[in-house]
């Protein structure tokens, strides 16, 4: 049986699984969800709901990260995962983990500010440029954030990038992080994220 992946098309963290599959070329077959109506089959396999779900034969993965390490594990042509070299691996996890946790939630309070009122819109965005501020150090040194090429923590960072981008592009655009508004333009034109936002 093939593998199956369970995505939402916008969701940034099955945005982050897809890219690993594609870009490792691994076959698995993509089921589109309608987080109004979920799969039966996809909650019996997985029932906390929340896409991405990988299914193969042996075994559910349930985390946007799992599934990407485990697409690298597979094929990884352009080392996205810096084999062999411990202190790259360690500073991917350390910016996986701060986007995942405390970014997430800055960007979740600037996108849906309404639903949080003890502070205002550009309070939560003020909160969210601390890490923004970061990614862009870590781009005046180089092209990515890791190293001279693409890693795992481009592509899982990207897609939240992007969501934060998109809350209000004009003031994205404008604001004072050259380096990131180039990352993420590239990131955006790349064949790999066109490729999996096809609809």
């Amino acid at each position: 049986m093939a593998a199956l992946l369970y995505s939402f098309r916008r969701c940034p963290y099955a945005m982050r699984a897809r890219m690993a599959v594609a870009y490792s070329g691994v076959e698995v077959e993509l089921v589109e969800v309608s987080l109004k109506a979920k799969p039966p089959q996809m909650l019996e396999r997985s029932p906390k709901g929340t896409v991405p779900v990988l299914v193969l034969d042996d075994q559910v993965l349930e985390q946007s990260l799992d599934i990407m390490r485990w697409a690298l594990a597979q094929n990884d042509p352009g080392d996205w995962s810096m084999s062999g070299d411990a202190d790259a691996q360690q500073q991917i996890a350390q910016l996986i983990g701060q986007n995942d946790s405390s970014f997430k939630t800055d960007l979740d309070r600037y996108k849906y500010a309404v639903r949080y009122p003890e502070f205002s819109q550009q309070v939560y965005r003020g909160r969210g440029e601390v890490f923004l501020s970061q990614l862009e150090g870590l781009l005046n040194e180089r092209e990515f954030l890791i190293t001279d090429h693409l890693t795992l923590a481009d592509i899982a960072l990207a897609p939240f990038v992007r969501q934060f981008c998109f809350v209000d592009p004009d003031w994205f655009w404008q604001s004072p992080y050259p380096k990131l508004q180039g990352w993420l333009q590239r990131f955006l034109q790349s064949a790999l994220f066109k490729q999996v936002m096809h609809k």
